[in-house]
């Protein structure tokens, strides 16, 4: 009984240092993350407030947590060409906040996680050191122990401790000075803030006329966003689709985002109506592939979380950011490698070769679009029985794998139109299907990010049966919130001709 008693107290005198050091190391760790178009450092507080310090110019926002725990995000460099520009993203992200917020939250605990190791291990040095002391030597210590120098010491640590912490030192004023008040009463009461920003609170100089009316037309962007795409997910999520039959997969087939972040959870809610399981995603999420545009990816990874993912970087997803960063987070990025796709088919796919600008092929560089078409096809037909899907950007780099006859379905984006699905006899007399779907983002040029779609946007939906694509059938929305549902187009493959 005493040596388990003596064990227990081990234990206990372990897991309160283990647990005092980690909240110090929690308390005072931070993150650098890709944050809303900014080098953002976030730090975790006990204030049960988030907050947002965004600098000396525009107001710095508060809102509760929801729970212990708070968090502290202090906004750095951003490549926006004007405040105004900035602002606007910041009301079309608050609208779509899933991706951000998934963010900072994988950030918080990623530190909580860290700081828990550290203490546990910095815990285990008292225990330690009282055991490599032993009882004799103990013993010894206590009987030159006095009591004068024992008070001394514990003074002496509580005085350095609060000198450290000053807790009669004010909290540092703001840049832009001012208290936190409501957002309505930032304001004024000439300006309708929708109901769901009641609780936020802002931290500024209110007599400053241009930073109040930035804020005001970034609600009115966040309204327009938020009412436009919530009533669009909410009608998708009733859309008269083709049910699945028994055996069926069906994959969400979305491409040409450019950083469109409000049609991510319409598009989870056209998969969702159709029964999907899978998500191909042709590329170009991004405008320019630049890091400050990881909002974009971070948005479109959330939307799809819990999905099987296959993706390739388009043309406008210039470098290798892109593809990286979808990597990390949880997407198979198709590299030239025939990989296991939806239902147990073979799936083949390769980042467009203009998007690096070097026409990399794996680990060869300098390779031409139609090098890489060549090379895209004799990959294809070295699949025992011919390859099931190639995803690719732009269904051009199909061409002659269909010429072939060595792939049943070839998909693309590239030109947000549709075109297809389009029927080719192969060479040995397979056919094969080459079909490319809209742009999702619902993008007129290499940018997309707005308070609704700037062209009709489109999300495409692919079924497969038995090993084969069986039939795809797309859904669009026009500029006016208006949805048409096309109809499901059966692939037929005639007997003996997929070799």
């Amino acid at each position: 009984m005493r040596r388990t008693a003596r064990i227990l107290t081990y234990v206990g005198v372990w897991l309160l240092c283990a647990v005092l050091v980690g909240l110090v190391l929690f308390l005072t760790s931070s993150r650098t993350v890709e944050l809303a178009s900014h080098d953002a450092v976030v730090s975790p507080d006990l204030s049960g407030k988030a907050v947002l310090d965004a600098g000396p110019i525009l107001p710095d926002v508060r809102v509760d947590s929801g729970r212990v725990v708070g968090v502290d995000v202090q906004l750095g460099k951003t490549d926006a060409k004007s405040t105004d520009e900035l602002v606007q993203r910041y009301a079309l992200l608050a609208s779509q906040p899933e991706g951000q917020l998934a963010k900072i939250g994988h950030a918080v605990e990623s530190m909580a996680v860290d700081a828990l190791v550290r203490g546990a291990v910095l815990g285990l040095v008292p225990v330690v050191v009282w055991l490599l002391i032993g009882p004799t030597r103990r013993r010894e210590l206590a009987g030159r122990f006095q009591l004068r120098t024992g008070v001394v010491a514990v003074v002496l640590a509580v005085v350095l401790g609060i000198a450290v912490w000053q807790p009669w030192r004010e909290p540092a004023t703001p840049v832009g000075g001012g208290d936190w008040v409501s957002l309505q009463e930032f304001l004024g009461p000439d300006v309708p803030v929708p109901d769901e920003l009641d609780d936020v609170q802002v931290r500024g100089d209110v007599t400053t006329s241009q930073t109040r009316r930035l804020v005001e037309s970034a609600v009115d962007t966040y309204d327009t966003s938020k009412e436009f795409y919530a009533a669009a997910e909410e009608h998708a999520a009733t859309l008269d689709l083709r049910v699945p039959e028994e055996g069926d997969t069906v994959v969400v087939f979305v491409s040409d985002r450019h950083d469109n972040i409000g049609m991510d959870p319409v598009a989870r809610a056209i998969a969702d109506a159709a029964g999907a399981t899978a998500v191909f995603d042709g590329g170009d999420d991004t405008s320019t592939g630049s890091s400050w545009e990881a909002f974009s990816l971070d948005s479109v990874s959330a939307a799809f979380a819990g999905l099987d993912r296959w993706g390739v970087a388009g043309n406008h997803d210039h470098g290798d950011f892109v593809s990286d960063y979808m990597s990390d987070h949880g997407w198979t990025m198709l590299d030239g490698e025939v990989v296991e796709g939806p239902a147990g088919t073979t799936l083949l796919g390769v980042d467009d070769p203009r998007s690096s600008g070097l026409g990399s092929w794996r680990d060869e560089v300098g390779l031409s679009f139609a090098e890489v078409e060549e090379r895209m096809a004799d990959a294809a037909c070295e699949v025992e029985g011919g390859l099931v899907t190639m995803l690719v950007h732009d269904a051009n780099l199909g061409r002659e794998a269909l010429n072939r006859g060595c792939v049943q379905l070839v998909l693309g984006g590239h030109l947000h139109n549709r075109v297809g699905p389009e029927p080719t006899v192969g060479e040995n007399g397979s056919t094969g299907y080459r079909y490319t779907t809209g742009t999702a983002g619902g993008a007129a040029y290499a940018i997309a990010l707005g308070s609704k779609p700037k062209h009709e946007a489109e999300i495409s939906l692919i079924t497969y049966r038995d090993g084969h694509p069986a039939g795809i059938q797309w859904v669009d929305i026009q500029t006016n919130g208006v949805f048409e549902v096309g109809a499901y187009v059966e692939l037929t493959y005639p007997p003996l001709t997929v070799q």
